[in-house]
């Protein structure tokens, strides 16, 4: 008798993509060429106007900003365009790109994200190509928001949406720790606990942000948005933003 072997129901999956998520763990990674570690978003002037002196002050700023600050946008920008490249809609693609770019709050910022965009884009071409995400990237052009680059390049990978934003999030976290483990100084033991503390809330805002819609970009971090214009007149500056 002629014995066939069961296909697995997940071979499919695999066969689109065979890496799973794992690119992410190169993509987010502190290692990947996009100058992460220049930037602070605005830490390094909450540091000198005193908001920011100590663990537990670190811990509360960035855990404001993953809530309702640019990262919240971040994330909800990240998940448009992820579905966008999954559905093909690359016109609806170039205007979340586009939307993304206005909505910095200053020109730090604005910095912030398209540099580390536009060199995050550039390295995934050269290195992970394929089709789709060589589409998708000529549809929006050169200037694209660092979220944007991501998601685009995890839909084009079909990576799911939830593990990216989990690992983008935490990534956030982790950049923003270690901008104030340089600065306060804070130790790293400290720094390490702070990334500990809040991954149970990245889980549950990449949850939200995986569900939104592009009418929930917007946030109440302002003193966080002060912080990045201060900063562009800081004296002494360790950081671009």
């Amino acid at each position: 008798m002629r014995m066939t072997t069961a296909m697995p129901t997940n071979a499919k999956a695999k066969s689109v993509n065979e890496n799973g998520s794992l690119p992410l763990l190169a993509w987010l990674s502190p290692a990947f060429p996009v100058g992460s570690f220049a930037y602070s978003h605005g830490i390094e002037w909450a540091f000198e106007a005193g908001d920011v002196t100590d663990a537990r002050s670190t811990e509360r700023w960035i855990a404001d900003l993953i809530e309702c600050g640019g990262p919240w946008s971040d994330a909800v920008l990240l998940a448009a365009a992820h579905r966008a490249v999954g559905a093909k809609e690359y016109e609806s693609l170039r205007e979340i790109s586009d939307f993304a770019a206005a909505l910095a709050p200053s020109r730090e910022r604005k910095l912030e994200t398209t540099a580390q965009g536009e060199a995050f884009m550039n390295t995934v071409l050269a290195a992970w190509p394929n089709k789709i995400l060589e589409k998708a990237a000529n549809a929006i052009g050169r200037e694209v928001a660092y979220p944007v680059a991501v998601g685009l390049a995890s839909g084009a990978h079909e990576i799911p949406l939830r593990a990216t934003l989990e690992s983008f999030l935490l990534a956030v976290v982790s950049n923003f720790v270690s901008a104030a483990v340089r600065l306060i100084p804070l130790g790293q033991t400290d720094g390490t606990k702070i990334v500990a503390a809040l991954t149970p809330r990245v889980r549950e805002i990449a949850a939200r942000a995986e569900k939104s819609i592009l009418d929930e970009v917007g946030g109440a971090a302002i003193r966080s948005d002060i912080a990045s214009m201060k900063h562009e007149t800081q004296y002494t500056r360790l950081f671009r933003s």
